[in-house]
């Protein structure tokens, strides 16, 4: 982990006029494509969920802005990103997850289902251990949207990116996934969230 340097940053301009903003955010829903991901979870008798996860982690850590923190008036940026995404329970409530990242999918999953034990055991909505260095991701598989809006704490200077994954749709024989993102303007353009996407579907095309 290290600090940005701010003054000679080409996006310093873009930074500041950002910041004066009440709700600095924007967001996006795109589809990508899942058809290679979804078989392979079928055929692995994997999570799907945990598969995709898995690729747009992937994604979140390649793209550089991504991994940028407003903390205080400084710019942290992390070296790793991990993932908190919502954990359903039974009685259809939720726990927030907090979980290490790790390129091996086996690790990745392995970490995902400590936490799913941890939080379906217990009635906890936040996790032990937290750190700005995630991003905040959900499920709503009931729904496949088009348009998505997060929650808005207040606090403009909130910079931990936000996803929301949708229910799957066909498209003549192409299975899609909505996918919403949220960011802050401050740290994050539209090219860097082009990048996450194109990445992003580069990881779910692949086949391990």
């Amino acid at each position: 982990m290290k600090y940005l340097d701010i003054e000679n940053w080409n996006r310093k301009e873009l930074f500041k006029h950002f910041r004066t903003m009440a709700d600095p955010t924007f967001g996006l829903v795109a589809d990508v494509e899942v058809s290679k991901t979804y078989q392979l979870a079928k055929e692995k008798g994997d999570s799907f969920f945990v598969r995709y996860l898995h690729a747009c982690m992937k994604a979140i850590n390649s793209v550089e802005n991504l991994k940028y923190r407003i903390e205080d008036d400084k710019v942290t940026i992390y070296d790793v990103i991990n993932a908190s995404t919502t954990v359903a329970r039974p009685d259809t409530t939720f726990g927030f997850s907090y979980f290490d990242y790790s390129e091996d999918f086996e690790v990745f999953n392995q970490n995902y289902l400590e936490e799913k034990e941890r939080i379906q055991n217990s009635t906890n909505l936040l996790p032990p251990r937290y750190s700005l260095g995630c991003i905040h991701s959900s499920a709503i598989p009931w729904v496949s949207f088009t348009g998505h809006k997060e929650p808005f704490s207040g606090n403009k200077d909130n910079s931990v990116p936000q996803l929301a994954f949708g229910k799957l749709k066909k498209e003549k024989e192409k299975i899609l996934l909505p996918v919403a993102i949220n960011v802050n303007h401050a740290l994050v353009d539209g090219y860097h969230v082009g990048q996450f996407f194109e990445k992003f579907q580069q990881e779910l095309d692949k086949i391990d």
